[in-house]
């Protein structure tokens, strides 16, 4: 029997976080319509439609950066209003938190007075709150501002579609055959599941039973897998802090490890030197140490952030991160390829060594990112933060829509250049008459490129070439607009290069190998 559980759930939080109300026209961005207010859902926009899209159906729509970091942050005064209620509170992701209702409930007078009194709490966001058996009908009975009474839980679970048990491909499939409702798939025999779809397809099979496996009441772990540091002097700065959890949620993964346990729920404490006590809980899909990492440094931000009313007033002298649930680890596929984790691990803590010495910008990694110039595609981010935007929720789109992101019109085909240039080189082309090679604003070039200068050197004759490729960018936009046209040309001397022509100027961007 699943935990009655309620949830607060704080409707389009990310562009509640971005300050903005329901009532404007506002889309957060990222690659995607990540989410929008009711406005702009008024007005045709969805989640994971492109940006020109979602501009073509509602003009006057303002496009918001996508800050997971400004999210997080914005949530920790909405969980300092519910932690009121229940101290032991679970963080599912920045806009949802929940708590087991069994001992509230009991305190307050009922599961209707709890949920009354904890809506009006968080009220100023626009949180509601919902009770059923187990969190994620509690989810779905807070989006609709419900309390189900007790045992009626697979009752309301019954009409939803299979959608929202968030899981496209499977969601995709129960469509073809047939089984639109969770009412549906949750008619059909446990064993039959399990054979059809698996081991994912049973675990969402009991969800749409009402039958959530997945209990609030964290197991405490053990004392001796609680890793502790201290700050003397008192860390006042959130980077100072982040260095030292960085370096824990390394120590705790590998203390896991050793036991054979895989962490689902984490604790993140803190003391002041006024002897302040703060205390959160972060449930995570995969434990790794990067996302713990990520959950604390999210936390530390919410905490020591000047917008947190309920800020500590002096700075951090103790950071203890703790396991609050554990589950038997079933083990993790090694390398296709092979390969070694260990020189993984300790490649890890290197280069957490050269942050901690030098700062979280001396080391960077390049993640994949939009765009259609090389330059534009591959972004340098802190070792141990999250990639920018790719990987955050592609995850949870359908695969059509996951291979969607990485289209990009008048992106210049593979092989991507070995080198580019920061600031491309300038350069001349010519045709074999000697006259400057142009590109109309069809796309169309005036003749067959022939001979090419770059940074005022001599002049090399062109063996090959492909092209162009014009793209048309922000035309939305007078002072981002930017129209140009690129090709790829080797030529005698055995060398290949990137060109760019625009406004009539030729540039060298990229080289290839």
């Amino acid at each position: 029997m699943s935990t009655r559980t309620l949830v607060v759930w704080c409707p389009d939080w990310p562009v509640t976080a971005a300050g903005f109300s329901a009532d404007e026209p506002v889309a957060v961005f990222a690659n995607r319509v990540v989410a929008c207010s009711a406005a702009a859902r008024a007005g045709g926009v969805r989640r994971g439609l492109r940006r020109r899209q979602a501009e073509a159906r509602c003009p006057g729509l303002q496009l918001v950066a996508h800050d997971p970091d400004g999210e997080a942050r914005a949530f920790e005064p909405v969980v300092a209003a519910v932690e009121a209620f229940c101290p032991r509170l679970e963080i599912v992701r920045a806009g949802v938190c929940a708590v087991a209702t069994r001992g509230p409930s009991r305190y307050f007078g009922g599961d209707d007075t709890l949920a009354a009194k904890v809506t009006e709490a968080v009220a100023h966001v626009g949180g509601r709150a919902g009770i059923a058996e187990g969190p994620f009908a509690a989810e779905l009975a807070a989006r609709a501002g419900r309390v189900i009474p007790e045992g009626q839980t697979p009752a309301f679970l019954s009409t939803f579609s299979v959608d929202v048990l968030e899981r496209p491909e499977l969601a995709d499939l129960l469509h073809r055959l047939g089984i639109r409702t969770l009412g549906s798939f949750a008619a059909l025999p446990p064993a039959s599941v399990l054979a059809r779809f698996g081991a994912d397809g049973l675990r969402a099979h009991r969800l749409a039973s009402g039958d959530d496996e997945r209990p609030l009441a964290a197991r405490i772990s053990p004392p001796e897998l609680d890793v502790t540091t201290e700050f003397d002097p008192p860390a006042e700065r959130v980077e100072t802090a982040v260095f030292a959890a960085r370096r824990l949620a390394h120590q705790l993964c590998d203390e896991l490890s050793a036991r054979g346990l895989a962490l689902s729920c984490l604790r993140v404490e803190a003391e002041t030197s006024h002897g302040e006590t703060l205390v959160r809980r972060w449930r995570l899909e995969r434990a790794t140490p990067l996302a713990l990492a990520e959950r604390v440094r999210w936390q530390l931000d919410g905490w020591l952030s000047d917008a947190n009313p309920h800020a500590p007033t002096a700075g951090l002298t103790l950071l203890r991160v703790a396991p609050e649930e554990v589950l038997p680890d079933e083990g993790r596929q090694l390398g296709f390829w092979g390969g070694d984790r260990a020189l993984d691990d300790r490649a890890a803590r290197a280069l957490l060594h050269v942050q901690g010495l030098l700062g979280p910008e001396a080391v960077t990694t390049a993640v994949p990112a939009g765009g259609r110039g090389p330059a534009e595609q591959v972004q340098l981010v802190p070792w141990g933060d999250a990639p920018p935007v790719l990987c955050g929720s592609s995850a949870a789109m359908p695969s059509q829509i996951r291979k969607e992101r990485e289209v990009w019109p008048g992106r210049v085909p593979a092989p991507s250049p070995a080198t580019v240039y920061g600031n491309p080189m300038r350069a001349e082309v010519v045709d074999q008459h000697g006259q400057p090679v142009t590109v109309s604003g069809r796309g169309s070039a005036s003749a067959e490129p022939a001979r090419v200068s770059i940074d005022g050197g001599p002049w090399t004759d062109v063996v090959a070439w492909a092209g162009p490729w014009p793209v048309d960018e922000r035309w939305w936009d007078p002072h981002a607009h930017r129209r140009r046209a690129r090709w790829q040309v080797a030529t005698a001397d055995g060398t290949a290069h990137l060109l760019a022509v625009e406004g009539g100027r030729w540039s060298v961007e990229a080289a290839y190998d």
